[in-house]
């Protein structure tokens, strides 16, 4: 047995291969992001650029600039952040409890991050943000958005509302892209209606990767956007490379990906851990595992991400509830395997894309993965704008339930950190 693990070392001459690949001169793979990173000034004047980007005081003045009708929202929930409008976690955690309960009986030692996708206009999360007021509920602490980079920073400050409301709230959030396979470019896709049906996911064929990232320093350096999707191994190591060299780019892995099964997440995470920066940190923030897993391989998984010292960093991105169209089988709900993982696995989040199964299926127009790629004007015309918001607050409301589930289960749970 010894013998044959003792196979599985990898010689110092083979990292000295990769090595000097790596540094290689004319190495035309390295050549084209070094280039790229230079084109925008280098590392440190990138960083330094998104530093001022998405400093409160210039994304208010900019909103402000352009008379965006979101000032008055942002400043509301300013006030109601600063006058403790938001439920506390104690009265939270108490009243989920009743009166008799022991809020101490509480474990925050795993507790759980409500997540909630995906939010594509500013509008939406002041509507939840009011329901949270009057309904005493739980904001999430994080958000996902795939909406369309483009329309969002032309849409009266959407994309400015949104980065600056996260860090009003105190939530993580990730932006998507607009550089992947479904303007045309993957040829085994005739749109977005067949992503879901072919094993090249969504990809990022030929030149794509370094558009990609020359699209993310784009955001980055303009609006201070560091946390994006990433859908192909390609720009996965795009971004493992530029963290690398110095950008602080972070990134979370999307289901799309199809990371199912121990050995795929191994191959990820060593990845990681082979790029990780001398410090010790890595740009894998967050990792969305494939919705066919199950707890057997959550389990598993975390065994190699603490054996590599990713545990803390990489946070396990698990979907409990799913669109209603057009991605799985309904109905869909992993509430009760998340309440039985999370008691034995740390830095789990639980991702809310679509609301309960049971509700979803009432709905007029029930949650669909398909509406991710709408136009506003698109969404407007169709007079579906109320009820994909309706969309939006269902998911809320699962978020809730799972925080209610997992404080009866004695599991602390992770909400956006400045109103609770």
């Amino acid at each position: 047995m010894n013998a044959l693990k003792d196979k599985l070392t990898i010689s110092g001459n083979d990292l000295d291969m990769i090595n000097t690949f790596l540094t290689r001169e004319d190495n035309p793979l390295v050549k084209g992001i070094t280039g790229l990173i230079e084109s925008f000034g280098g590392v440190d004047a990138i960083n330094e650029k998104a530093r001022q980007a998405r400093n409160p005081e210039t994304l208010l003045q900019r909103l402000r600039d352009i008379d965006s009708p979101y000032v008055a929202d942002l400043e509301w929930l300013m006030e109601q952040r600063d006058n403790r409008a938001f439920v506390t976690m104690d009265q939270y955690c108490q009243e989920v409890l009743g009166d008799d309960g022991d809020i101490k009986s509480v474990d925050h030692t795993n507790a759980v991050t409500l997540e909630v996708s995906a939010l594509q206009f500013f509008p939406w999360l002041m509507a939840e943000a009011r329901r949270c007021i009057e309904q005493r509920e739980l904001m999430p602490g994080r958000i996902i958005r795939v909406r369309n980079m483009k329309e969002q920073s032309e849409d009266q400050g959407d994309i400015l509302a949104t980065a600056l409301a996260m860090q009003i709230i105190g939530a993580t959030y990730v932006e998507s892209l607009d550089t992947r396979g479904t303007d045309g470019s993957n040829v085994h896709l005739g749109g977005p209606e067949t992503i879901t049906g072919y094993f090249t996911g969504i990809g990022q064929p030929n030149d794509y990767p370094i558009r990609w990232a020359k699209e993310f320093l784009e955001y980055y350096t303009q609006y201070g956007i560091r946390q994006v999707l990433n859908v192909n191994p390609g720009t996965i190591l795009l971004g493992y490379l530029m963290h690398r060299m110095g950008v602080d780019i972070e990134f979370k892995i999307s289901v799309f990906v199809g990371n199912d099964n121990p050995f795929f997440i191994m191959w990820t995470l060593m990845t990681a851990r082979l790029f990780a920066r001398e410090d010790g940190s890595t740009s894998l923030v967050g990792f969305n595992l494939s919705n066919s897993v199950n707890n057997d391989t959550i389990f598993m998984a975390n065994e190699v991400r603490k054996s590599l010292g990713l545990e803390q960093q990489v946070r396990f991105e698990h979907h409990i509830t799913e669109t209603h169209k057009s991605i799985v089988r309904q109905p869909y709900n992993r509430r009760d395997e998340l309440l039985e993982i999370a008691k034995k696995v740390p830095n789990i989040s639980a991702k809310h894309e679509g609301g309960e199964p049971e509700v979803e299926a009432t709905r007029e127009h029930p949650s669909d993965i398909l509406d991710y790629f709408m136009t506003k004007q698109d969404i407007l015309d169709n007079n579906l704008m109320d009820q994909m918001q309706t969309n939006y607050l269902d998911k809320h409301e699962a978020v809730n339930l799972t925080a209610k589930a997992l404080i009866r289960s004695g599991i602390g749970v992770i909400a956006a950190r400045n109103l609770h």
